[in-house]
C-alpha cells in the first residue's frame, strides 16, 4: 500500500503589496493633517521669546522702582541690582538701563534706544519700553508696549 502524502502549499509570511500601499496612503493622509500644525513653530517660538523678554522688562522695572522707593540708592541716585548700576530717571528705570536691569541675553542686546524709547526686537517680533518723560507725562509709570509681530 502506498501512502499518499498530503502536500499543502507553504504559507509565506509577510505583507502583500496592497497592504504596504495602504499603509503608505494612510501615513500620507495623517502627515497632511499634522504638518500644518508644526510648520510655523519657529514664529511661535520667536514670539514666546520676545514675550519672555517683555515679562523680564516689566519685572525689572517694578523691582528697580521698589528699590528706589525703599531708599536703596547709591550716591548718584541710581539703584544697584545684582552688582549692576541701573540709571534712574524720575524714579523709574531709564530706557538706556532697562536691558541691564532685566538681564536680557545678548540676542536682544541693549535694545535700540532713541529719545527715551528702547525697542527690543528678535526676528519679526518686538516691543518698546518708553521711559518717564519721553512720551509719557511726568510722575507716571513707564509704558511697556504689547509684543507685535509682522
Amino acid at each position: 500500500m502506498t501512502t499518499m502524502q498530503k502536500f499543502s502549499p507553504k504559507r509565506e509570511k509577510g505583507f502583500t503589496l496592497i497592504e504596504l500601499v495602504m499603509v503608505i496612503v494612510i501615513l500620507g493622509i495623517l502627515a497632511a493633517f499634522a504638518l500644518p500644525r508644526f510648520a510655523d513653530l519657529g514664529g511661535e517660538a520667536e514670539q514666546a521669546s520676545v514675550r519672555g523678554a517683555q515679562g523680564a522688562v516689566k519685572s525689572a522695572s517694578a523691582i528697580a522702582r521698589s528699590a528706589f522707593l525703599a531708599g536703596q540708592v547709591n550716591g548718584d541716585g541710581n539703584v544697584v541690582l545684582e552688582g549692576e548700576e541701573i540709571t534712574i530717571t524720575d524714579g523709574y528705570v531709564a530706557a538706556s538701563s532697562i536691558a541691564a536691569a532685566a538681564q536680557l541675553s545678548s540676542e536682544f542686546g541693549n535694545g535700540s534706544v532713541t529719545s527715551g524709547v528702547a525697542t527690543f526686537t528678535q526676528g519679526s517680533c518686538s516691543f518698546t519700553y518708553t521711559e518717564v518723560g519721553a512720551a509719557t507725562p511726568a510722575n507716571t509709570a513707564p509704558v511697556i508696549s504689547d509684543v507685535t509681530c509682522s
